[in-house]
């Protein structure tokens, strides 16, 4: 049986050292853990005009300069994921939680103390380094 394959775009939302999260619904996939906004990369979308749909569905704003960060594959046991991160550095309206799920901003050289998926890890370890 072969696993299920999933494409997904994700922000990492900027702002004065801050980086904006949401918390994955408890009954999710990875449920209760941090995340950076974003979802899944539908067929014949680009991983651009995901992002943008994503962030906007998600967390209410409009990407205006988002640029590639980090690709990471990760084998769960159900299901493998690819993951393309994107650092957006400039955005019109202000993200909050718009599927009724928690969100705050958090400093970067806080990333480490927050439960995160691990396919995430990567990602807090560029992003603590320094970018």
């Amino acid at each position: 049986m072969s696993k299920k394959a999933v494409h997904v775009a994700a922000g990492i939302i900027v702002r004065n050292e801050l980086i904006f999260l949401t918390k994955r619904a408890d009954n999710a996939h990875q449920g209760g853990k941090w995340e950076f906004p974003g979802g899944k990369v539908e067929v014949g979308e680009s991983v651009n005009d995901a992002l943008s749909r994503e962030l906007n569905e998600e967390v209410g704003i409009t990407a205006i300069q988002s640029t590639p960060f980090i690709n990471i594959e990760h084998d769960y046991l159900d299901k493998k994921v690819t993951l393309d991160f994107y650092l957006v550095s400039e955005f019109a309206g202000e993200p909050a939680g718009c599927e009724g799920q928690q969100s705050q901003w958090v400093a970067v050289n806080t990333l480490a103390t927050l439960d995160f998926p691990a396919a995430n890890q990567p990602v807090i370890e560029k992003l603590m380094a320094g970018g």
